[in-house]
């Protein structure tokens, strides 16, 4: 059989890469399957037998631990399920899976399972499925076991791969350190979830939406992944690599002479400035970009700091951590987002409840809110470290005035308490709000009179504006951060802001896309906040738009009716505006003779681009 070779899906993330493909679990409740060549078949086998006997040996033990303090008939249930798993009939089945499919052990022993509940439990009787499920429970853990050992043994390897997955998951986005990721590809995923969002925080080529991906791959293979035009091409030949490596030397030439100019300000040609900042995780993200190319970090998403641990980080932890932000930022404004959880984004330690629509439900500042001592603790860690730099507090969710009152009271008692207990903290730390709510557009012109800043999240305002869960694959058309409702939007928030003398800026993704910024300079936002790797695209296209220039775009863009007619428009507004070519690019460089962190980092073999 013919292997389609080339995959068309749809673009999340730009770039370019190659190498060896690693399928891994998107989701808890996802069994991952692959092909397997024919010299793993044993491999494979091997790591069935294996797992058993790890499986057997742990109920052995646990079945000693029942004896003693039970009785020996309830610890004989755990020796059946010993019996169970070292069944021949049943190993014979999964080797034969494995040698005739030619798939990996863990989707062999979901194949197993799944006959073992559909033969019992279909039949009479409530001791029978009942017995379904004691037959099937133990096989459900051999294959945890495979699929633990597995992302053990790789996750301590030290190999770049492209990860593949069914689904684009923030959980297979973090998986590997990203030095180690080449490139995400996924069956399915929307282009501003959350999964989405953090593969262009972290540079590397993202592509979703490929048919049957994980059928046609085989752990291993060497795969091309173009994340702007969104497809994956698999095993490529001589004349595919040769292709890719003049394709990637020109990218490598224009983005080296971009970073040249990274360093100068986003000032347009008749002296308007717009602040350009980062968008960054943690405090590993200072290792992937200079930060003399950026006018601070306009969102510090403070809840990876939650996720990467075992339990709630202390005070004094957030406050050393926020410290080395401030140190590494060199006196450049920091803008720290409180803790936003909720939705897909969970603290494996923190008991969230089970929601039916949790996009609409508790998270954000309707969280700390409630609990508290989760907001004071962050906040006092905050505040003791804004004496080491510019702060800027911003908060997330926020629906009503009310909160925005009890956060200032909040904030009121705790200097009080700081400077009580004798730490210095900065006189004057700016307070910001997050407008990702529907109500807090509409209700700007009084919350604004409260806060010194506010920010746009585009990535829910999107979806609350257009009811469009953007990690919903069903819902993806409607997601669209061009509808005329979404520019109306993000139109009003920038003239009242204007009209009350407040800075207002564009923290989400759309921010990241250069024309999307000149349109969003054109309404009046006077900073952005984008994924570092983004930085330089859009300071140049400043660089070379008037303010005028870009007020046009926006009318122009505000006459259309439809998503698809401001993307024409922005379109056709690049091809006056934008069009440059790499030569050209290099003769406008600086005469600077400064070397690029970022370009060396491009240059690793195999690196993406």
């Amino acid at each position: 059989m013919t292997r389609q070779r080339n995959i068309n899906g749809i673009s999340v993330a730009p770039g370019l890469t190659m190498g060896p493909v690693h399928v891994v679990r998107a989701a808890p409740d996802v069994i991952p399957s692959w092909s397997i060549p024919e010299d793993q078949v044993l491999t494979e086998v091997r790591r069935v037998h294996d797992a058993v006997e790890g499986v057997c040996e742990e109920l052995e033990r646990r079945r000693q631990v029942v004896a003693e303090q039970a009785n020996e008939s309830d610890a004989n249930i755990l020796a059946v399920h010993a019996m169970i798993v070292r069944d021949p009939s049943a190993i014979t089945e999964i080797e034969k899976r494995i040698r005739e499919d030619r798939l990996n052990a863990e989707a062999c022993v979901q194949a197993l399972i799944e006959r073992l509940e559909s033969s019992l439990s279909s039949l009479d009787g409530e001791s029978i499925r009942g017995y379904a499920a004691d037959a099937s429970d133990p096989w459900r853990a051999v294959l945890e076991e495979l699929m633990q050992t597995e992302k053990r043994d790789f996750v301590a390897g030290d190999e770049r791969v492209i990860l593949a997955a069914s689904q684009l998951t923030p959980q297979v986005a973090t998986m590997l350190d990203r030095d180690r990721v080449l490139a995400v590809i996924c069956e399915t995923g929307g282009r501003f979830s959350h999964g989405a969002v953090l593969a262009r925080s972290f540079g590397f080529p993202c592509v979703v939406g490929l048919p049957n991906l994980l059928g046609r791959l085989e752990q291993g293979m060497r795969v091309i992944v173009r994340g702007d035009q969104g497809t994956v091409q698999l095993l490529p030949t001589e004349d595919d690599i040769d292709a890719f490596l003049v394709e990637r030397s020109r990218l490598q030439a224009r983005a080296e002479a971009l970073s040249t100019q990274a360093e100068l300000p986003a000032e347009t040609p008749n002296g308007h400035v717009l602040e350009v900042m980062a968008n960054i995780e943690s405090i590993h993200d200072f290792g992937t970009f200079n930060v003399e190319h950026t006018d601070g970090v306009g969102l510090l998403r403070t809840e990876f700091l939650y996720m990467e641990r075992a339990q709630f980080p202390s005070e004094e932890e957030q406050y050393r951590l926020y410290r080395r932000v401030f140190k590494n930022m060199g006196g450049r404004p920091v803008t720290l987002r409180t803790l936003d959880i909720g939705g897909d984004k969970q603290l494996p330690y923190f008991n969230m409840p089970k929601e039916a629509n949790p996009a609409l439900g508790w998270r954000g500042i309707r969280v700390t809110l409630r609990w508290k001592d989760l907001l004071r603790v962050q906040l006092r860690a905050a505040l003791r470290a804004s004496a080491h730099g510019d702060l800027r507090l911003m908060f997330p969710m926020i629906t009503t005035l009310d909160e925005i009152l009890e956060i200032k009271e909040t904030i009121k008692d705790l200097r009080v308490q700081l400077l009580e207990q004798g730490y210095e903290i900065a006189e004057d730390v700016s307070i910001g709000i997050m407008i990702e709510v529907p109500a807090a557009v509409f209700s700007l012109k009084q919350m604004i009179e409260e806060v010194d800043f506010v920010s746009v999240g585009t990535n829910d305002l999107v979806q609350y504006l257009l009811a469009a869960d953007r990690d919903n694959p069903f819902v993806g058309d409607l997601y669209d951060p061009h509808q005329p409702a979404v520019i109306e939007a993000l139109s009003q928030v920038a003239k009242v802001a204007k009209a009350a003398g407040k800075s207002c800026s564009v923290c989400g993704e759309m921010a990241g896309d250069h024309m999307n910024a000149l349109l969003l300079m054109g309404m009046g936002y006077d900073a952005l906040s984008v994924a570092p790797n983004f930085i330089s695209e859009v300071k140049y296209a400043v660089r070379r738009t008037t303010t005028q220039a870009a007020e046009e775009i926006f009318r122009e863009v505000a006459l259309e009716r439809s998503g698809a007619g401001v993307r024409q428009a922005l379109q056709e507004a690049a091809a006056r505006l934008m069009e440059v070519t790499t030569a050209e690019l290099i003769q406008e460089r600086p005469p600077l003779g400064s070397s690029s962190g970022d370009q060396k980092r491009q240059e690793k073999e195999g690196g993406a681009l």
